[in-house]
């Protein structure tokens, strides 16, 4: 498959948008990422840095870019012809989340609304692989697709002022863990012990787009426990190499 991109264009004097087909799958994923690493790979005129989202990518400059339209076509050149491969071996990671109704704050309308039960909000929300389709709006905030159509939920109409670190969420057809206390919008159903993002860290978020996570309840007793070997050092985040 041909790397085939919708747009490119400059955004502004130190920036140039790159659009793909505009549906959320696993393809336009690997286009973005394909088109990512040309880019990081290449020695364009400029340091840059690159932010992907679900179906675009933003290529940042460090200062004004001389002559703009100039840069987009050497972008366009980069890319054209270039080839998605075979897909790259991904890490699919196991994540720890307590359901319970003093973290899930907003089963009961969940459950309520879907005429689902808690027990069958968590199976349907642990049973997936999802895909990390890219990380923000904050750093290590997971953007994961594949929530089953049953459990979409519309986000918030007033976002909370303060939402905990690890909280799991739902917004819409996404699914997502806050990894620092923030205000939010999402529907909280649950809460995850696991640092997503730790600056201390090289790198600081183990997780990249692309990868896969997995969900796995955990009691009360549990969720403390990993937090205490977090806090301390002693957790190691359980991942494994993944084959679609």
């Amino acid at each position: 498959m041909s790397l085939e991109f919708s747009d490119i264009k400059p955004m502004g004097e130190r920036a140039i948008l790159i659009e793909f087909e505009p549906e959320i799958n696993q393809n336009t994923l690997e286009k973005v990422l394909l088109a990512r690493e040309i880019i990081n790979s290449k020695k364009l005129k400029q340091k840059v840095e690159v932010i992907t989202a679900y179906n675009s990518l933003l290529i940042n400059y460090k200062s004004p870019i001389e002559d703009i339209y100039r840069e987009v076509l050497e972008v366009k050149m980069l890319l054209r012809g270039a080839k998605i491969g075979k897909n790259e071996q991904r890490l699919l990671f196991h994540i720890p989340v307590c359901y319970d109704a003093d973290f899930g704050w907003d089963l009961d309308q969940i459950s309520g609304e879907k005429e689902l039960s808690f027990e069958e909000v968590v199976q349907l929300h642990s049973k997936p692989i999802y895909t990390v389709y890219f990380i923000g709006f904050l750093p290590g905030f997971l953007y994961l697709g594949g929530l089953p159509e049953i459990l979409n939920f519309p986000r918030k109409n007033e976002p909370r002022m303060e939402v905990p670190k690890g909280a799991v969420g739902i917004g819409g057809n996404q699914t997502g863990i806050y990894p620092k206390k923030s205000p939010g919008g999402w529907q909280i159903i649950g809460n995850s012990p696991v640092d997503l993002f730790n600056k201390n860290t090289t790198p600081p978020c183990q997780i990249s787009a692309g990868d896969k996570v997995k969900f796995y309840p955990v009691s009360k007793t549990d969720y403390f426990t990993i937090k205490d070997e977090v806090e301390s050092g002693n957790y190691q985040l359980e991942n494994e190499k993944f084959h679609d």
